[in-house]
């Protein structure tokens, strides 16, 4: 990845201070990459299944259960939105895949979507990879990694739901799904969430806060 060209004492003088997601807000919806926000400053993006609570987990993280909609029917997350949280800082809500009730065409067109932003972004810090505890590691999910690392994308993945399962259970699949990508130790990891119970913010912020306020992209070309 590569970013604006900046020299390393620009970045540290500008560098941002910790997001308050608190403070949150709905930017702007696009339907092609063209249609985004300018692409500059620190961007995470939030990825998984259209089952995994990907709305739920941003609205949870943030406190405000309407900023992010969700719903069992297709609605905005057919686009990508984007979530201000300062004037360089944003999260970005990808269109969800796998279970979807749309024609085989529309998903083929949020596939291609969420592929030209991924390639093609440059203000993308990391990707957030939503997984139901109860099934990670889905096709699809392993499709994401292997693009991610190949990238060089850092990758956090949630195991969402945990609530759905006791402490063992759900502490066994996160061990398993470590386990699973051990080979990949330093550009993914992972960790228990739910949006229902409000669990797994700190470690989720913790990771966002590096993400969104990391200057090493302005020495890559030194």
């Amino acid at each position: 990845m590569t970013g604006p060209t900046k020299s390393p004492e620009d970045a540290l003088s500008t560098a941002p201070r910790s997001p308050n997601y608190r403070a949150a807000s709905f930017l702007i919806s696009a339907s092609q990459p063209q249609q985004c926000p300018p692409d500059e400053g620190w961007e995470v993006a939030f990825a998984g299944r259209s089952n995994a609570g990907k709305s739920s987990a941003i609205n949870s993280l943030t406190g405000n259960s309407k900023l992010a909609r969700t719903s069992k029917t297709p609605g905005r997350t057919q686009l990508l939105n984007f979530f201000r949280l300062s004037d360089e800082q944003r999260l970005v809500d990808l269109p969800g895949y796998g279970f979807a009730r749309v024609p085989e065409k529309v998903k083929a067109e949020w596939t291609r979507l969420i592929e030209r932003y991924l390639q093609q972004r440059q203000s993308l810090r990391g990707l957030v990879l939503l997984m139901d505890v109860r099934h990670p590691l889905q096709p699809f999910d392993r499709m994401m990694i292997d693009w991610a690392t190949t990238a060089h994308m850092p990758v956090h993945i949630l195991l969402t739901k945990a609530d759905k399962l006791k402490k063992g259970p759900a502490k066994a699949s996160l061990m398993k799904v470590r386990g699973e990508l051990a080979g990949h130790a330093g550009l993914v990891t992972s960790q228990l969430f739910s949006a229902l119970k409000h669990t797994g913010h700190e470690e989720l912020r913790a990771t966002l806060d590096n993400w969104l306020t990391d200057t090493s992209v302005y020495d890559e070309e030194e």
